[in-house]
């Protein structure tokens, strides 16, 4: 198969959905073109010009980088159709009218690149019905994909082929979307709605059913429904609002007119209150009004009886969160035998999401397995419907559901499938097994796709814990209590880190330090992976807080010290030293990635010195580092200041800023122009290990010990004027003008004269000492005691 390349794409529609796509291609660098209709009036642009500007407002943020929206070229159809043929990949994301969009195709076929792949991003309609607006050339290189809401966060696009559609043509554009756009690809069958939609949209209908049922609260079912559950936090009508109540009535209104004889069809009856609520435009978040509305600072939740809004933030029962604690089989037994009505009402749609998938799965999917990732990529579950059910006991629950259809408890009274009690499910305990997954459609279990994109996953996301385990896998060299470190090639070291939050304890200094000698002595590089959502929390305080109590502040500088050296010793190993980042990187995982020789991080990644949240200083060379680098830049400039050069880098440890992408990261300086931005988070490892054999094939040497220019006192007082100004115009508090002289004091090199040379120990040095004496300060103990106890930082 030929590689498919997009070097430039075209999104058609600049709409929420459409401006957001196009955004998304800028983050992972795409050029794309974003069209719309020409305006009456104005600029033709205008329409477009909008979204684009729209876009730097919208949050979550749909642009790594806010001023990159202006990469997005504006255009129309009336002046600007022949850019299409200058881009391999367009997709089409108007309105989902039917009509519009076949006549779109018309307009753009004659324009369209004989190679180029046209896609329509659509939630629920027929593809083979758009696929007749092209013509027959067109056909092959045609298919659905559908992006959830923001495309930039969420995981999941659904592909989906009309009749025409060419194997290579889907394979093609799975390879792009996978590795080029970050996202988890599912391929549905033509029904509408697809797969995460039909699914996820009869749960949340089952759920508002189930919620009046037994009386609860829309606060109180998100309570129930979000992480407690194992869901998205939003829960269900929070989640509501943010997807907007008009596309979900668009979904809901889809299953009505085409799924006529679905046994379920009882309840795609629009619900009253969302009905309501869409009549008075209030769609939801982008409304600022829905199930629920702020006022100021204030969440108000909606009361259908009084048809008001009124104060939420009602929670579940505690006995109900002790109960979802509970292994899976336990947990959905006292669930359903439970007299609560909360824990009732848990049963009922986990039962009805039970119920629903089966029946229609082989109608919707081509195994169970694309069922279970949808629903976690697209609405935020850490298992899917057949996972959970595989992993409660499959029997067991499917003769609870059984004994609901027939005791008339159900959504329907359609009985489950004869597969789900006889043959090879019910003999091997479960949709999922390691040959893989149930084709209810097949009558068989079915492997995953393999194409060779996946062979970039080295531990891919599986379902039912089937995958491999990244901390059993490889030869593991040694492992401490909270780091393990080891080998898949034989040539990279790879160390990961174990303990809560990854958090970095003398033991995991004592590991890391260790990992380094061993890869200097028999491996070509070290990687510094770990196989969840998180690189580093920062330093362990509570690990340190035996040693303070024991030996007060003077105490804590010796292991300051080492962990310090730490940081050294990985910036100057013989080998080079990779961080693989993924998720946060805060405090010491921040100072930890910026030693390393090369940062590989995947797009969400989030980058930054937040000390001064518990009123303390970087300690471990997070100043250090911003000083070199800041001298490194003014020697490009010579004979000049060197404020200008901290000013950024003083900023953003002053005031705790973070990256909230890898590309704001690098503007902040925490990522290099060398390092990488990998857009798959399951690709992070893959690229890091092959890093660092490039950096290590040649030749890898570690930079020179050097000394280099710092401000000095001048360029303290120079920063010191300015924060006086923000102490006493009350922006900052007294403590906070502490912390920020401090950092001034160890960027500008302390007592010295301008462009004194001095060398990272000196300053770490510094950093040490100002790092000790706020230990000692009663109002950074404050801040510290308060972060421990509530997770939240203390203003003092």
């Amino acid at each position: 198969m030929s590689r498919f390349q997009v070097r430039k794409a075209a999104v058609l529609g600049a709409g929420v959905m459409g401006a957001q796509i196009a955004a998304h291609f800028i983050n992972v660098r795409v050029p794309v073109v974003l069209f719309d209709l020409p305006a009456k009036e104005g600029p033709k642009n205008a329409i477009v010009a909008k979204a684009v500007e729209n876009l730097k407002k919208l949050k979550p943020a749909p642009l790594g980088l806010a001023e990159e929206a202006a990469l997005i070229r504006q255009a129309n159809y009336e002046q600007d159709l022949a850019l299409l043929a200058e881009c391999d990949l367009i997709i089409e994301a108007i309105a989902e009218r039917m009509d519009w969009k076949q006549q779109l195709y018309a307009q753009i076929a004659p324009h369209v690149a004989p190679h180029a792949i046209v896609a329509s991003n659509t939630s629920g309609l027929s593809i083979t019905q758009l696929s007749q607006a092209l013509p027959e050339q067109l056909r092959p290189r045609f298919c659905g994909i559908h992006f959830f809401n923001p495309p930039r966060y969420m995981q999941l696009v659904e592909l989906i082929p009309a009749p025409q559609t060419a194997p290579e043509i889907l394979d093609q554009l799975e390879t792009f979307v996978t590795t080029g756009l970050g996202k988890g690809v599912v391929r549905a069958k033509d029904t509408p709605n697809f797969v995460a939609n039909r699914v996820g949209v009869m749960n949340m209908l089952a759920t508002m059913v189930e919620a009046e049922r037994f009386k609860l609260s829309y606060d109180v079912v998100d309570d129930l429904t979000g992480k407690k559950l194992g869901r998205a936090s939003s829960g269900t009508f929070r989640t509501a609002d943010v997807v907007g109540l008009d596309t979900l009535a668009h979904v809901v209104r889809t299953m009505q007119e085409q799924l006529p004889d679905d046994p379920f069809k009882a309840h795609f009856a629009t619900p009253p209150v969302l009905a309501a609520l869409i009549g008075q435009g209030a769609l939801g978040q982008k409304a600022g009004a829905g199930f629920y509305r702020k006022v100021g600072r204030d969440i108000l939740r909606l009361d259908p009886q009084k048809r008001d809004y009124v104060p939420s933030g009602a929670k579940a029962d505690e006995i109900i969160g002790r109960i979802l604690k509970k292994p899976a089989p336990e947990r959905l037994k006292l669930l359903r035998e439970s007299s609560n009505p909360q824990a009732q009402f848990l049963w009922a749609i986990l039962r009805d999401g039970f119920h629903y998938a089966a029946v229609h799965l082989a109608d919707i999917a081509e195994s169970a397995r694309e069922v279970d990732l949808a629903l976690r990529w697209g609405f935020g579950m850490t298992q899917g419907p057949f996972e959970l059910w595989q992993s409660a006991g499959w029997t067991q629950v499917a003769q609870w559901v059984k004994d609901d259809i027939e005791a008339g408890k159900a959504l329907s009274g359609a009985p489950l499938p004869a597969w789900v009690f006889e043959g090879p499910v019910a003999e091997r305990g479960g949709v999922h097994t390691p040959e893989g997954s149930w084709s209810a459609a097949q009558g068989r279990f079915v492997p995953k796709r393999e194409l060779p994109v996946y062979g970039r996953q080295l531990f891919p996301e599986s379902v039912a814990g089937l995958g491999a385990d990244a901390l059993q896998a490889g030869t593991e060299l040694f492992k401490n209590p909270e780091l393990r470190v080891w080998t898949l090639d034989g040539e990279v070291l790879i160390a990961s880190i174990t303990s809560k939050l990854h958090l970095i304890s003398p033991t995991v200094t004592e590991g890391l330090l260790k990992a380094v000698e061993l890869a200097e002595a028999q491996y070509q590089g070290l990687v510094i992976w770990s196989p969840d959502e998180m690189f580093s929390a920062g330093a362990n305080l509570e690990a340190l807080m035996p040693v303070f109590m024991a030996k007060g502040p003077a105490g804590i500088a010796p292991e300051e010290q080492k962990l310090q050296q730490l940081m050294l010793r990985v910036r100057y190993a013989g080998v080079p030293v990779v961080a693989a980042l993924r998720g946060i990187a805060l405090g010491g995982g921040c100072e930890l990635a910026v030693h390393c020789a090369r940062r590989v991080a995947a797009m969400e990644s989030y980058v930054g010195l937040v000390e001064v949240g518990v009123g303390l200083i970087p300690g471990a060379g997070g100043l250090t580092y911003i000083a070199r680098r800041a001298a490194e830049k003014g020697a490009a400039a010579p004979n000049t200041d060197l404020l200008p050069f901290l000013k950024d880098g003083f900023t953003a440890a002053a005031m705790a800023a973070v990256g909230t992408s890898a590309l704001e990261s690098r503007k902040l300086g925490y990522l290099l122009d060398s390092d990488v931005i990998v857009p798959h988070k399951d690709e992070l490892l893959y690229v890091a290990l092959n890093e660092a054999r490039a950096l290590a094939a040649s030749g890898y040497r570690p930079p020179l010990k050097r000394s280099f220019p710092v401000a000095g006192r001048s360029g303290i007082a120079t920063i010191q004027a300015q924060l006086v100004g923000m102490r006493d115009g009350g922006f900052i508090s007294a403590h906070d003008y502490r912390i920020a002289s401090l950092i001034a004091d160890v960027l500008c090199g302390g007592d010295v004269d301008a462009g004194t040379l001095v060398s990272e120990d000196y300053l770490m040095a510094l950093e040490r000492k100002h790092f000790c004496a706020l230990l000692g300060h009663p109002k950074t103990q404050e801040r510290i005691m308060g972060m421990l106890q509530t997770g939240k930082p203390v203003r003092n």
